[in-house]
C-alpha cells in the first residue's frame, strides 16, 4: 500500500465518505422502494422482512466493510471510475496521487471485468 502525505490522506478519507454515502443512498433507495411496494399491498410483510434481512446481510455489510476497513485510495479510485464520484470534482493532487489505482480500475472497466454498483 502506498503511503500518502497527510493532506492527501485527509482528502482521500473525505472522498471515501462521499462514495460510501452515495452507494449507501443507492441501496437504501432500493429498500425504500420495497417499503413502498409493501404499503401499496404489492408484497407481503414477510417478503418485506426478507428484503430487509437481505439488505442487512449483503449490501449493508459489504459497504460497511469496504469503506471502514478497506484502502481509501482504492475505494476512491473505484468510485471515480464507476461514477460514484465525479472526476471533475476531485482535486488535481488527489487524481495525480491515484494515477495507479485509477489506471487499474479503468483497465478492468475497459475489459468488462469491473463489477459496478447496481442501480
Amino acid at each position: 500500500m502506498r503511503e500518502y502525505p497527510k493532506a492527501i490522506k485527509r482528502l482521500l478519507r473525505q472522498y471515501a465518505i462521499e462514495a460510501y454515502e452515495n452507494e449507501l443512498h443507492r441501496e437504501l433507495t432500493k429498500l425504500d422502494n420495497s417499503f413502498a411496494e409493501w404499503r401499496n399491498g404489492n408484497i407481503s410483510s414477510s417478503e418485506l422482512s426478507h428484503r430487509i434481512r437481505l439488505y442487512e446481510t449483503d449490501p449493508s455489510r459489504e459497504l460497511y466493510n469496504r469503506y471502514n476497513s478497506g484502502d481509501d485510495a482504492m475505494n476512491v479510485a473505484y468510485a471515480i471510475v464507476t461514477g460514484l464520484i465525479r472526476k471533475d470534482e476531485v482535486t488535481a493532487d488527489v487524481l495525480e496521487a491515484l494515477e495507479g489505482p485509477l489506471s487499474f480500475y479503468q483497465s478492468l472497466k475497459e475489459h468488462g471485468e469491473l463489477r459496478e454498483p447496481t442501480e
